[in-house]
């Protein structure tokens, strides 16, 4: 039996035919429904684009999706769904009227990333009519130094912009005023189905109800905890002593982050969090070798020559070179592989609604877990089954170099 199945079209009628209570976990990156006006959910919006212009970001997935996601999951299985942070609320709601439980919200913490801001002066210019003086160029390399050195682990291209000074007094009342902050983060809602019986009896029963904890540990530090069952005399006076902790490393917590100076200079020490940094080109490539090529404007749905290609504030430097994953929102092997880790039980049945290019599932797969996913572009498909069967060639890889160091060492009597 295959480890995976890839379905194309909406993923309702995907689910439709898959048997009730037949799903270990569900982690899933979908749409974020960033469409301009009032935030919909996509059973309501038959139109309109999100995204950088996709129509399939035109609203957030809706009750009818969540509840089908519901029957097909086992009672007390985990459901795991990132989110935009200006849309997640109705995301949010929709999966408790699903009748999922809402667990807690996990969030991922970047330090790339560019503000998608409206210039004011600029906007008060153009109105006006008004041409503005061009005063220099700059390009994405003149950023802060780790929005410099993100990129160039990316092996990604600078872009150039003008910069220009304002044309009209009101304009330079308005320098330097925008209309959006810049992206940091993105939440990730975990939701259970609702357990039959006790969390003990569930698991016996269906093997879900529980998250991964040791699994999932971050670092290996030995911490030390206050041991409030015994007593020491230090000093003339009764104080609580101090038990060693384990090493196994500190238990895995609802944030995780990217590594980037930004994150880690208020928070410390790295180890204290899981910490991934965003997908690298490498990443995003792997087992795409052979697919078509797409120019950057056919990733990015702008035209060639326009300012927005090449405009790094537009997000569309990343991919103003030719690639071959052309899928605008792709998510880290690295941090989907914690996630799956953390809801999946060995082994286990991972659903991803909401496919895109198959991060998830190279993730599955690369844990030891099976995987279904649906998605509506066939474009999309390719790319996830291509990167889904590099991750099995990766993982046969790795388990024949494991078998042949263990039979080296029982070869020459190692212990």
């Amino acid at each position: 039996m295959s480890r995976y199945a890839l379905h194309l079209g909406d993923c309702r009628l995907s689910m439709a035919a898959m048997d009730a209570a037949s799903v270990d976990a569900i982690v899933t990156d979908p749409p974020y429904g960033l469409a301009s006006g009032p935030t919909t959910t996509l059973e309501d919006a038959t139109s309109g684009r999100g995204f950088m212009g996709k129509e399939w970001d035109r609203g957030v997935p809706g009750v009818t999706f969540w509840a089908e996601a519901l029957r097909v999951a086992k009672p007390g299985a985990y459901l795991l769904a990132f989110g935009g942070t200006r849309a997640f609320h109705r995301m949010a709601v929709a999966i408790e009227d699903a009748g999922w439980e809402i667990r807690d919200c996990c969030c991922w913490v970047y330090g790339s990333g560019f503000p998608k801001s409206l210039d004011a002066s600029k906007a008060i210019d153009r109105a006006a009519g008004a041409t503005r003086e061009v005063v220099g160029q700059a390009t994405s390399w003149n950023r802060p130094e780790s929005e410099a050195g993100h990129r160039a682990r990316l092996n990604a291209s600078p872009g150039t912009f003008d910069l220009t000074s304002p044309a009209t007094p009101e304009a330079s009342a308005w320098q330097g005023w925008g209309t959006a902050l810049k992206p940091a983060w993105e939440p990730i809602l975990m939701a259970r189905k609702p357990l039959e019986g006790t969390v003990a009896a569930n698991l016996l029963k269906h093997g879900t109800g529980a998250i991964n904890v040791d699994g999932c540990r971050v670092g290996a530090e030995v911490t030390s905890r206050r041991n409030t069952a015994e007593m020491g005399y230090h000093g003339g006076n009764l104080a609580p002593s101090y038990a060693t902790g384990s090493t196994q490393g500190r238990w895995p917590a609802n944030f995780m982050h990217d590594g980037s100076p930004e994150v880690l200079e208020p928070l410390g020490e790295a180890s204290r969090f899981f910490y991934c940094a965003k997908t690298s080109t490498a990443d995003r490539e792997e087992g795409c070798e052979e697919l078509a090529t797409s120019t950057g404007a056919d990733a990015t749905s702008r035209q060639e020559g326009t300012a927005g290609l090449d405009n790094p504030r537009a997000g569309a430097s990343r991919t103003r070179e030719v690639v071959r994953n052309h899928h605008p929102t792709v998510k880290p092997t690295e941090l989907m592989r914690h996630l799956v880790r953390l809801v999946t039980p060995p082994g286990g049945l991972v659903l991803d609604p909401f496919m895109g290019s198959g991060s998830t599932g190279k993730a599955a797969i690369l844990e030891g877990a099976r995987f279904v996913g649906c998605d509506l572009d066939p474009a999309y498909l390719e790319i996830a089954a291509a990167r889904i069967r590099f991750a099995l060639r990766l993982e046969a890889e790795e388990a024949a170099a494991a078998y042949e160091s263990t039979r080296q060492l029982s070869l020459f009597g190692d212990p």
